[in-house]
């Protein structure tokens, strides 16, 4: 399968003092991860990379990735606008060398295959993880269907604990 946003690196271009890699989304790839992710919209998309080279073909990476999108109102439907600002660490590892220990401390560990790196599919995911799950718009409150500000679901129950 074919990542929405894909940009190659081979490790030969990174070199022993490591490198600078900057990279940003067309208009196509940013629709793409739109669809992808369940947005409105991806107005832009870009990430500043450092790379360095490790023992066994690891790659150790850090990012800067900048994003405005666009999400639906969890409570409304109505767009909400975001900017996305993520400073972010991991590291490439040749595929089939990853570790099965689950360590929320440890740097993710991203597999590439014959010597390239996507890291444009490394940064889609990592707009997935920087994504505001329940994104609202200002101002906006949920409230039960009925319910106004002085009632509550369990007022109710206290009516009844209350002598005739």
């Amino acid at each position: 399968m074919k990542p929405e946003f894909s940009h190659t690196l081979t490790i030969a271009k990174i070199g022993t003092d490591g490198t600078e890699v900057s990279v940003g989304a067309d208009e196509a790839a940013r629709q793409a991860v739109a669809r992808r992710l369940g947005l409105i919209a991806v107005e832009a998309l870009t990430c500043d990379w450092r790379l360095h080279p490790g023992p066994a073909g690891r790659i150790a990476a850090s990012g800067r990735l900048r994003a405005r999108v666009v999400q639906a109102s969890v409570l409304s439907l109505e767009p909400v606008e975001a900017a996305v600002a993520e400073d972010f660490n991991c590291v490439f590892v040749p595929a089939g060398t990853e570790t099965d220990d689950i360590d929320p401390e440890a740097e993710d560990e991203l597999p590439y295959e014959g010597g390239v790196l996507d890291l444009g599919e490394a940064v889609t995911e990592q707009l997935a993880l920087a994504l505001d799950q329940y994104p609202r718009k200002q101002g906006e409150e949920w409230s039960a269907p009925g319910e106004s500000a002085g009632t509550h679901a369990f007022a109710r129950l206290a009516d009844l604990r209350r002598p005739n």
